[in-house]
């Protein structure tokens, strides 16, 4: 597989993000949330990259189930361990594209009454956005293609490659 986004890039990303993050964070211990299973990888590094105090858990949803493709439909997996009423909420996601996700996750979190909600994600496909969605940290804007690598996978495959690749 041809590299997308290579791992020397992806790392000098992540590193702005983290820097970007510490420095709207310096005086807050937010609650960096992972959307399993495709942002483990990332989150990991952006945390380090970070350097801030903080708080992880991780929200399980589904959306895909063996396509390339969507299904439209969000189904909750794993809910939240933490107690966000009132802390500042990182919620960390591998790729948004269509904005369904996101937005099902938005909904369910804003319910728990957080003080702030901000999205960050690696991966943004904005021309297959269906739903508009205010992301704060965005790693790389990608075209509509699907992608592989770096947590990112395709029935369960290719999670452990350090680059982002077409599927």
């Amino acid at each position: 597989m041809r590299a997308l986004i290579t791992e020397k890039k992806l790392q000098a990303g992540v590193k702005v993000l983290g820097r970007r993050i510490a420095d709207d964070y310096k005086d807050k211990t937010p609650i960096f949330i992972g959307i399993l299973k495709g942002s483990f990888i990332f989150m990991a590094d952006l945390i380090r990259a970070a350097d801030i105090e903080c708080e992880i858990d991780f929200m399980g949803v589904a959306s895909y189930g063996s396509s390339k493709r969507g299904s439209g439909v969000v189904r909750l997996l794993k809910d939240i361990n933490v107690n966000v009423h009132g802390r500042h909420v990182l919620i960390v996601e591998d790729i948004i594209d269509s904005g369904l996700t996101a937005n099902y996750i938005m909904k369910y979190l804003e319910l728990r009454r957080p003080k702030s909600l901000e999205f960050v994600t690696l991966l943004d496909k904005k021309t297959a956005r269906k739903i508009d969605i205010d992301i704060k940290y965005v790693g790389f804007d990608i075209p509509e293609v699907f992608v592989v690598g770096y947590g990112l996978d395709y029935n369960e495959k290719f999670r452990q490659l350090p680059f982002i690749a077409k599927g």
